[in-house]
C-alpha cells in the first residue's frame, strides 16, 4: 500500500493499522479516480473503523471472473465480502469492469478462498488505466487494475448475533 499503514504508530501505540496518511491525500487524488472508485473511495464510512460500512473485518467469500470476449476486451471480476456480525449488518460486493490485472500475492492458497483471512484496510489510487484497488487481508493482499469499480452493500443474515456483556 502506498498510503495506508498496516503497522503503524499512533502516540505510544505501535502495530496499529491506520488510513490517516490516505485519508489526507484522498482529497488531491480523488478527482482523477473513475467515478465508482472515487465514490467508494471516498465514502465516509469507508475507514470508520466502528462504522457499518468500513471495509474491515469483511470476509472475502466469492470470487467471480468473466474474461473478454474478445482478446481485446477486458474481463470483469466480482468479490463478494460477508459480513462480520458483530460490526456489519450487509455484505459488500465490488464489481470490477474493465480489469487490466488481478493478483493474489500471500501464503494463502489462492484457491482456497477463506484462507486469506478477514480485510485489515484496502486503498484506492488512480491508474492511467482508471484505478487500482489493493485489499489487504490478514493471510494474503489481492490487488486489481482495473477501467472502474462499484462497490454496493446489500441485506444480510446475520449467522450470529453479538453476544451481550453480563450483567
Amino acid at each position: 500500500m502506498k498510503y495506508v499503514d498496516l503497522d503503524a504508530t499512533i502516540g505510544a501505540v505501535s502495530g496499529v493499522m491506520s488510513p490517516l496518511v490516505y485519508l489526507e491525500r484522498l482529497p488531491e487524488f480523488a478527482g482523477d479516480l473513475p467515478e465508482g472508485a472515487r465514490a467508494f473511495a471516498t465514502d465516509p464510512g469507508h475507514y470508520d473503523f466502528h462504522g457499518k460500512w468500513c471495509v474491515k473485518d469483511l470476509k472475502l467469500a466469492r470470487v467471480l471472473l468473466e474474461p473478454g470476449t474478445e482478446y481485446r476486451e477486458r474481463g470483469h471480476l466480482e468479490l463478494m465480502f460477508r459480513h462480520n456480525c458483530f460490526k456489519h449488518e450487509e455484505d459488500l460486493i465490488i464489481r470490477y469492469a474493465g480489469v487490466l490485472s488481478l493478483h493474489w500475492d500471500g501464503p494463502a492458497n489462492p484457491f482456497v478462498i477463506g484462507d486469506i483471512g478477514v480485510v485489515a484496510l484496502d486503498e484506492v489510487l488512480p491508474h492511467d488505466e482508471g484505478c487500482s484497488h489493493e485489499i489487504a487481508c490478514h493471510n494474503a493482499t489481492i490487488s486489481v487494475i482495473t477501467a472502474d469499480l462499484t462497490a454496493t452493500w446489500i441485506d444480510a443474515e446475520c449467522d450470529q448475533k453479538p453476544s451481550q456483556p453480563a450483567v
